[in-house]
């Protein structure tokens, strides 16, 4: 018999890891990462691909939470808590074969310092890193600019090889997001199609799948149809209204992913009527969360196990900073809000809203992707809108000019922004809402919202010394944000990946997802 190709074999519906040479898995993303850098990560799809690659100093154990590290031996506190000693492990090698030394987690850090390093992700650790000295090949000392409640959560940054730079100016264009090197147990390199992950054997790590294939497909149905019929042995993401179609078969099995993530309307404080409190209140009470969660989600109102809950606030409802004294609003109360628009103002003329002699139109955008999870969620929105006697224009944002310029604060042309924000277990959230200040603050607020008493608030909680004070901070944020709302909250949506029964030993780690890929298993 000839020898058949890979694609062939997909053809006929056969194993085709079974008969090729070392175990190779292949996975569904939505979309392909921006980049390999972790300095650059801006989608989860980028955090989840280097998360093969690098190796953080620091990560929280998906199986009991306690802080953990792969690279450190030992830790100790010095100068009253405002730095951090860490001996490095022995043996831990970059993928060219070089070792890991102290000089790689300083250059780390003074990369991130470096002003010239124009990355979200570091200009967030210009707040927290004070510096860092390596007194020995495995010692490396980490300064902090303050004393910190939770220090070894700010040290949960990637590796990077001081070998690979000539400086510590990193750009987000160089030939390393493409082809990076890492210590982890993945080497990495991203191709037009796709992104091929080959194992690295490491005195930390031992990956048993020697290679993992990431491949673009948008499209859920193609997804599931694919992953039945072991075209691919996984899908990072499966759409809810798909989830019922695999767990009904003996071949695949749904496992949870805890993303930490929840869904927002963003509100242009600072445009037209929207300037008003209570006409963003009004717009609070006008949306029906149920009636949005089952046209779009399918979640029918009262069914038990719901992958969809509602939020209040800015945290996920599992979070200890979640304020349980604040209450969501589920259904529309248009009386309510016809009320409180008159008292802002507002008039109504032929059935249509009007502020000062004009009628009101809303330009709605929304995060394209997330039409994959919640289908006509933005028309659902608009249409909900337009029964309350507002105009509308809607539009999808693409996942570039998302991270591009809504995160950026450069998309004021819009009223409103449907989107989703996803946490580690360190769910802080000072960059959505603190006024911006160059890149140093706010550099995630979405239509550069600003409120003293909100920024003092965040500045309570990154002055705490203890979990008491931060949550009690974050409380407290919680109701503001509540009242004033920047943002119309709508809910957090649990995550689903699907994998064929033939991969075992599958934990999938909260926001990172590979973090224990190393015990994985293709059988």
């Amino acid at each position: 018999m000839p020898s058949l190709s890979r694609g062939a074999l997909v053809a006929l519906g056969l194993a085709a890891t079974s008969v090729l040479a070392g175990a190779q898995l292949s996975f569904y993303e939505e979309q392909l990462p921006g980049t390999l850098n972790p300095l650059y990560a801006s989608s989860m799809t980028d955090y989840r691909s280097q998360e093969l690659i690098f190796d953080r100093i620091f990560y929280h154990s998906p199986l009991d939470n306690r802080m953990v590290s792969r690279v450190v031996e030992k830790y100790e506190l010095a100068d009253g808590g405002k730095s951090y000693k860490l001996t490095l492990k022995s043996g831990l090698k970059w993928h060219s074969g070089n070792p890991v030394t102290s000089k790689d987690v300083c250059f780390t850090v003074s990369a991130m310092l470096d002003k010239g390093t124009t990355s979200p992700i570091a200009e967030g650790y210009r707040s927290i890193l004070a510096g860092c000295d390596a007194t020995a090949p495995t010692i490396a000392t980490i300064r902090f600019t303050k004393v910190f409640h939770n220090p070894q959560e700010r040290l949960m940054f990637a590796l990077l090889p001081a070998e690979k730079f000539t400086d510590t100016k990193i750009v987000p264009d160089s030939d390393f997001s493409q082809h990076p090197v890492g210590s982890g147990p993945y080497k990495g390199s991203k191709g037009r199609r796709g992104v091929t992950f080959e194992a690295y054997g490491n005195g930390h790590h031992a990956a048993t799948i020697s290679q993992l294939s990431l491949q673009e497909v948008q499209d859920p149905q193609v997804q599931v149809t694919t992953v039945r019929n072991n075209g691919v042995q996984g899908i990072i993401a499966v759409a809810p209204q798909y989830r019922p179609e695999v767990s009904s078969s003996d071949e695949l099995q749904l496992k949870s992913y805890d993303l930490r993530s929840w869904w927002f309307i963003s509100v242009n404080t600072k445009k037209g009527a929207l300037a008003v409190p209570k006409v963003r209140q009004a717009l609070d009470l006008i949306l029906d969360r149920s009636d949005l969660r089952q046209l779009t989600i399918g979640v029918k109102p009262g069914e038990q196990n719901s992958p969809c809950e509602f939020i209040s606030g800015p945290f996920v409802q599992s979070s200890p900073f979640y304020n349980r004294q604040v209450t969501f609003h589920e259904k529309s109360d248009r009386t309510a809000a016809t009320k409180l628009l008159t008292d802002a103002g507002l008039t109504q003329i032929g059935g249509r809203w009007h502020y000062k002699g004009a009628p009101v139109t809303f330009n709605i955008g929304m995060l394209s992707s997330l039409e994959n999870e919640a289908p006509d969620l933005l028309t659902q929105i608009g249409n909900q809108l337009s029964a309350a006697g507002f105009d509308r224009q809607e539009s999808k944002v693409s996942a570039d000019d998302w991270s591009r310029k809504v995160e950026s604060g450069q998309a004021t042309d819009f009223d409103l922004l449907v989107g989703k924000w996803s946490f580690g277990l360190v769910e802080e959230v000072n960059d959505l809402f603190q006024t911006r200040s160059g890149t140093s603050t706010g550099s995630r607020n979405i239509f550069n919202y600003s409120n003293p008493e909100a920024d003092q608030l965040m500045v309570e909680y990154n002055q705490a010394r203890t979990d008491t004070a931060a949550f009690d901070a974050y409380h407290k944020l919680h109701a503001l944000l509540a009242t004033d709302l920047p943002y119309l909250f709508l809910w957090k949506l649990d995550t689903k990946s699907a994998w064929r029964t033939e991969v075992r030993g599958n934990v999938i780690s909260p926001f990172y997802y590979w973090t224990e890929v190393d015990g994985w298993k293709l059988q």
